[in-house]
Order: C-alpha cells, then sequence, then structure tokens
C-alpha cells in the first residue's frame, strides 16, 4: 500500500514539475486589456431608430434572473409559454412554432434552408434589403431564383405576382410584409390563395411588422380578383358596414382561405426584446415540404427536424440540439406576456394613431415621405425623404448628441436616400414623437446645407 502511494506520488511529482516548466517555458504574448479593468459604461438613449428598440421595465428585469439549465423542466414551461404566445401573435395554430437561437435574418436563413433544395423554383419578391438577401441565401443553396425587381417603396399586386407564379412554377415566394429598409407594408390579402392554386408554399418576413400591423398567418381573405385594388377596398367597405352597423365579427363570415404557409419575425422590433432570438412558424404544407426533401439542408444548426424535437414540436420527449440562450428566452417570455396583455387590437391601433401624428409632424416641417402611398406605409418604421442639400448623416449625428435620440439613415437601396424613424411598441407614443419631431427641427436649423 505504501509503495503505491509512493509510486503515485512520484509520478504526480515528475508530471506537476512537466506542468511548471510547460508554463514556464511560453510567456503571454497579449497581457489583459486595459479596457476591460474599467466599468462597462452604456449611454441613456431612446431608440427610435429601424431597431433594436428600448426595452420595457419588465422585460429588462427578467434578463436579471438567475439562470437555470435549459434542459430543466422548468425551462421548457418557459418555452411553451413562448410557443403560445407566438401562435398567439402570429394568430396561427401551427403545432410547428418556435424560436430560433439567432437574429430575423437567422430566421430567414431557418426558413430557406430547410425548404429549398438545389434546383428548386424560387420566386422572389426584390423591392427591398430583405428580399435582396433572400435572393442571394437561395443562390447559395443553389436554388433557380427568379427576381421580381421592384422600385423601392413600391409593392406587389396579386396580377403581378400571377404572372411570375405561372411563368417560373416556384416551389417558395418569398414577399417582405414590413420592409424596413424602404417603410413600406406589402399587403397579403389573396396572396395564400393565389399561391395555393399554384401549388406554391408562401413565406412572408414580418420582422419589421409584427405587433404593430394586423397579419393573420392562418387566415386572409380570399382573392376574388387579381385586381388588388378593387377587390380588397369593396372587401374593407363591406366588412366597415357589418362590424359597425350590424354589431357582427367579420370572422364569422368572412370565408377566410389558405393564408400564409411559413412566417418569421424578430424579438428586438415591436416586441421589444434584446436581439438574438427569432419567431418562426410552418404549417403543415410547409412541414411536409421540410420532411419530404430529398436532400439534408445544408445547416445543422437551422434543421428544423432538429429544432422542432428540441422545441417539444414532435411530442413530450425534447433531443438536445444546441444551448439555448437562456436569458434571451425570459425576456421574449415576458415581452409576449406583455403584447398578451395589451391585446393585438390594442397594439395595432397605438401604432396607427401614433404613426399618424408623426406623418403630421412631419408634414408641419415639410418633410416629404419616400413611400408615395399612404396606404402602405409602414405605421412601425416612417421613411422621410433626405431634405434636399442635406447630409443625412449631419442630421442624425445631431440629433443624437443633441437630443440622446438614435434615429437611422437608408439600408441597401435606400441609404443616403432617406432618414428611417421607428416607432416600436414600448416606444411608440405620442411623447417620443413629439420629442423626436422637436428634435428634427432643430436638427434641420443648425446643420449645414449646401445651396448649390
Amino acid at each position: 500500500m505504501f509503495r503505491m502511494l509512493a509510486k503515485a506520488s512520484v509520478t504526480l511529482g515528475s508530471r506537476a514539475a512537466g506542468w511548471v516548466r510547460t508554463m514556464g517555458s511560453h510567456q503571454l504574448l497579449v497581457p489583459p486589456p486595459e479596457a476591460l479593468s474599467k466599468p462597462l459604461s452604456v449611454p441613456k438613449r431612446l431608440l427610435l431608430g429601424p431597431g433594436p428598440s428600448n426595452l420595457a421595465p419588465r422585460v429588462l428585469a427578467a434578463g436579471n434572473l438567475r439562470m437555470i439549465g435549459h434542459m430543466q423542466k422548468e425551462m421548457f414551461q418557459i418555452m411553451d409559454d413562448i410557443k403560445q404566445g407566438i401562435q398567439y401573435v402570429f394568430q396561427t395554430r401551427n403545432p410547428l412554432t418556435l424560436v430560433v437561437s439567432g437574429s430575423g435574418h437567422c430566421a430567414m436563413e431557418t426558413a430557406l434552408f430547410n425548404l429549398l433544395e438545389p434546383g428548386d423554383s424560387f420566386l422572389v419578391g426584390t423591392n427591398g434589403l430583405w428580399g435582396m438577401r433572400a435572393a442571394e441565401i437561395a443562390g447559395r443553396i443553389g436554388a433557380h431564383v427568379h427576381q421580381m425587381p421592384k422600385k423601392p417603396g413600391e409593392h406587389y399586386t396579386l396580377q403581378e405576382v400571377e404572372e411570375g407564379l405561372a411563368q417560373h412554377k416556384p416551389v417558395l415566394l418569398f414577399l417582405t410584409h414590413g420592409e424596413s429598409s424602404t417603410g413600406m407594408m406589402q399587403p397579403l390579402d389573396g396572396f395564400g390563395d393565389l399561391c395555393h392554386r399554384y401549388q406554391c408554399l408562401l413565406l412572408v418576413d414580418s420582422v419589421a411588422s409584427l405587433g404593430g400591423v394586423p397579419i393573420y398567418m392562418d387566415q386572409q381573405e380570399k382573392s376574388w380578383s387579381t385586381d388588388r385594388s378593387q377587390s380588397m377596398v369593396q372587401t374593407r367597405q363591406t366588412h366597415l358596414f357589418v362590424e359597425l352597423f350590424c354589431g357582427i365579427s367579420v370572422t364569422a363570415f368572412s370565408n377566410p382561405t389558405l393564408g400564409i404557409d411559413i412566417m418569421y419575425s424578430g424579438s428586438q422590433k415591436v416586441l421589444n426584446a434584446p436581439p438574438g432570438v427569432s419567431l418562426i412558424s410552418f404549417n403543415d404544407k410547409a412541414k411536409y415540404k421540410v420532411y419530404s426533401r430529398k436532400t439534408k439542408p445544408v445547416s445543422f444548426y437551422t434543421d428544423i427536424t432538429y429544432l422542432a424535437k428540441l422545441w417539444g414540436c414532435e411530442g413530450k420527449t425534447r433531443v438536445i440540439h444546441h444551448t439555448l440562450p437562456v436569458t434571451s428566452l425570459y425576456c421574449l417570455r415576458e415581452s409576449l406576456a406583455l403584447i398578451s396583455e395589451q391585446g393585438l387590437e390594442n397594439s395595432w391601433r397605438r401604432h396607427r394613431e401614433t404613426t399618424a401624428h408623426l406623418h403630421k409632424r412631419l408634414q408641419e416641417m415639410g418633410l416629404k415621405f419616400f413611400v408615395k402611398d399612404p396606404e402602405i406605409r409602414l405605421p412601425t418604421i416612417t421613411t422621410v425623404t433626405v431634405p434636399a442639400g442635406y447630409n443625412w448623416r449631419d442630421i442624425v449625428s445631431y440629433v443624437l448628441d443633441h437630443f440622446h435620440i438614435e434615429i437611422s439613415g437608408g439600408l441597401g437601396p435606400t441609404e443616403e436616400k432617406v432618414l428611417r424613424i421607428g416607432l416600436l411598441g414600448y416606444n411608440a407614443t405620442t411623447e417620443n414623437v413629439d420629442r423626436v419631431a422637436e428634435a428634427l427641427r432643430e436638427a434641420l436649423q443648425h446643420c449645414p446645407k449646401n445651396k448649390l
């Protein structure tokens, strides 16, 4: 016994000596960063750009809760709460509804990676940055990409899309509901029915619109005509008359048809949660397309067949896939609770009314809207044409430096052309509108102007 202990002691002693020699033979090339010895400092700002947005106090507090394991029963309950919250804000009953551990851009890739295979025909509306991104991602997958180019700020009609469906026979159509780069809101009524008739799945990006604009994943108005302007106006007028004078909800008789097959959104805009997680849902048709693939998705991380098992969409047994962002899910759960308590209809109305107040204040200053048609202006993000002679950077910097308010310039096709003002969830108040309007008014008075 003593011999064994002595032998072990000698062995450990020689190893320890080796470790010491190894440690002593190399010197650290990089010293501890001096910057990290200082306290973290974050300025106090009002975020009125296109996102992220300020966190509601309750969401901020959720981020301070203690950590638990991501595969514990308490975490599963939080995940189930989140799934129900997504079904509410999406207005869907899809069982395959979950969170992707990544921003809205990651949700876009999740959808495209799972739905498209090499050689598939893909029709995409490219009237802003996000359609362009979808086209590029699909091209990398090896799909046959057919773009529908449009000027930034313009929308697609049913007739235009039907022509693309008839010509290219795609398996998937991509439309951006709230185009944050241009401030345009794409009408969606009838597109689900149209895609169904052409045996095509409909994928919708609702990152910039969810919670601030009416959107119903599972039901849309039937596309009685390919002329959007005629059919939609008549439908809206009929619904308004029935609701106001007959006291009957249109959902009792409106004959909804197939809606959106796949939809995704982000956490950091109207939901007022930290960026870094996103929401996605697949209906049964889309699920069948994913589960009947001939090839595996190019990304393991975003493979829906694994994520579905992690999120309890395939029964009670959960399978580890990756470590979930626990704290971010706390915050998302509370943001979904807040909008559920407020009510979607109230949130939609508040964004509409607050944005109308913003439009009035901007018009009083003589500013011009980038999206010409008032009916398709996105209520959550307003784009204003940069006034002649001004540099948008000067205006954005002045508003930030003097008022501690963040607004933004353009993005992608609107770069150098517009200012973007976001009224997102918690930030959508008339008080914030008045603050940013006053900041803009003063900026236009003090920023240099090119008189040439």
